[in-house]
């Protein structure tokens, strides 16, 4: 007698299909929010390996900008008398100093953030833009701390923040939103051209006398505002200062270094995004 045998139907397994990132959308934000914990995990290891096995610790957040204040303060302020738009010089060039070091701390390691993640990045999917965004929200750590030194100097050379203290958290945001901008623009050129990474230190060096750190863009003649304004740091270090400080109203400069800001960092989103299909295969 011959019997027949019943196909049983396999259970089924779901799949999991990777495709290429759209060129024309330049973030996945529904992506980029389901991988929000390995963002922390990522802000959180690059802050832990900062202060890994250092003898000072916490203490290197504090030391940097206090340093240089003083630097720039016997130099700028006591032998070259640079105005400080009658805020005490101290107090002028630390305020100048926060949003400029979190803006240069994040580029500095954004940049290199493609490359020495490489060994994960050749081995899981996840979305890439990961690792430059914690590499400039690490140091919001650093910039925290030398806040409060900021905050007790202005008590101790008696001034008091005015109500435009409500905007300064947008700047704060800007100086983020630059050092992501050139940031990914960096990162991406950094994995094919190795050589990018050793040109951020000259470029932040330069861009920093660039900025208006060591003096106010009030030195700036009238008509050269608008264009100082093409760099972004110039108007979020001095809308940075208005907002804490009270010192001069931003002008149209600011919003031309806003207007900056995006350009960089949607131009950098898309560069970015256009080369993250080559970054496993030339890491």
């Amino acid at each position: 007698m011959t019997g027949t045998t019943a196909s049983i139907p396999e259970a089924s397994v779901p799949t999991l299909v990777i495709r290429p990132p759209r060129k024309w959308v330049p973030v996945d934000l529904h992506e980029l929010w389901a991988y929000r914990e390995l963002l922390a995990a990522f802000t959180m290891r690059d802050v832990k390996l900062r202060y890994k096995q250092t003898g000072l610790g916490i203490a290197w957040a504090v030391l940097q900008p206090l340093l240089t204040m003083v630097i720039f303060t016997i130099f700028f302020g006591g032998l070259a008398h640079i105005p400080s738009d009658g805020v005490p010089y101290p107090l002028f060039v630390l305020a100048a100093l926060l949003p400029w070091t979190l803006f240069s701390d994040g580029l500095t390691r954004s940049t290199t953030s493609m490359v020495t993640n490489s060994n994960i990045m050749t081995k899981v999917y996840f979305p890439r833009l990961i690792m430059p965004l914690a590499s400039i929200i690490s140091p919001l750590v650093d910039f925290s701390v030398s806040f409060i030194i900021l905050l007790a100097m202005m008590v101790y050379y008696g001034v008091a923040p005015t109500l435009n203290i409500v905007f300064l958290p947008l700047f704060i945001l800007l100086a983020l939103a630059s050092s992501l901008g050139v940031g990914l623009w960096l990162s991406a050129l950094n994995v094919k051209y190795r050589d990018f990474q050793y040109t951020v230190p000259f470029l932040i060096q330069i861009w920093m006398f660039g900025s208006p750190v060591v003096y106010s863009s009030s030195l700036v003649p009238v008509s050269l505002r608008v264009w100082y304004g093409l760099n972004p740091m110039a108007g979020v270090i001095e809308g940075f200062r208005w907002a804490l400080l009270g010192t001069g109203t931003p002008s149209a400069m600011v919003l031309v270094s806003v207007g900056m800001v995006i350009l960089l960092l949607v131009s950098g989103m898309f560069y970015f995004r256009r080369m993250e299909q080559y970054y496993a295969d030339i890491v």
